[in-house]
């Protein structure tokens, strides 16, 4: 067996993760495997994907066997394939997006660590504005988290630009670092443990489905499970049988 399509580490599934960040619903499996490679194809040049974190992260793979990586990500519901038009391209499963959207934050939190360190005084924070609500809401509450007083001069660029509903939980998170507020680590914890339990992975196994059509169970093999998923296809709720019948088509 390749060892390629062994298991990932927690690692590994991460850093594709972070790099398909880069593409989500803008490119697919052979671009999100160049950025892991390293590749300097002039398209990825012109993307700027040099600049992901983790460029380059598989640059002695070989590109068919990082391919091999990526569709482990998407056989173990990291990633899914979604159709537009013609093109296949790269997005987050509901698990990845959860596992990605911890890291991320947490590297956003580290930007903001490095600004301090720099003296960097007045950023741009309109970065923020317009991105992802979950996510950005994940951030608000690590920083209220981290209790680091540095931070308040950037929530307060930020709020400054912000919508209203966010305006108030920058205010929030200003006023609980300001007085020093508890953390709550139960809530902490219960992050972790949901973070720790969506990296688990479990291998694919045959499904058995009910078809609408005739009402008996039909197996669908694994095999048959990576086909669909990596073709972006909803798994079928008719057995083989029965999507010949005319009926159904």
């Amino acid at each position: 067996m390749n060892t390629a399509a062994n298991q990932l580490t927690a690692d590994e599934i991460k850093v594709i993760l972070r790099a398909a960040d880069e593409i989500i619903l803008q490119g697919g499996r052979t671009l999100l495997a160049k950025i892991l490679k390293g590749s300097k194809e002039k398209k990825v040049m012109e993307l700027k994907l040099d600049q992901c974190p983790v460029y380059g992260f598989y640059k002695t793979w070989k590109i068919d066997d990082i391919l091999l990586k990526i569709d482990w990500m998407i056989d173990h519901e990291f990633l899914e394939i979604r159709y537009d038009r013609k093109l296949p391209l790269v997005v987050f499963s509901p698990r990845g997006w959860q596992i990605h959207m911890d890291q991320y934050t947490d590297e956003l939190l580290e930007e903001w660590r490095k600004w301090i360190r720099d003296g960097y005084q007045n950023p741009d924070m309109s970065y923020l504005k317009d991105r992802n609500r979950e996510m950005i809401l994940l951030l608000i509450e690590k920083i209220k988290e981290s209790r680091e007083k540095a931070f308040i001069p950037y929530l307060e660029l930020w709020e400054k630009i912000d919508y209203k509903k966010m305006k108030q939980e920058i205010r929030i998170a200003i006023e609980a670092i300001n007085h020093n507020e508890p953390i709550d680590p139960s809530v902490v914890k219960a992050r972790e443990e949901a973070i720790n339990e969506a990296l688990e992975v479990e291998d694919p196994v045959d499904l058995k489905i009910k078809c609408m059509g005739c009402l008996k169970r039909f197996t669908f093999s694994v095999g048959e499970q990576q086909f669909f998923k990596q073709k972006g296809l909803s798994f079928p709720n008719r057995c083989k049988k029965c999507r010949k019948n005319p009926i159904w088509r």
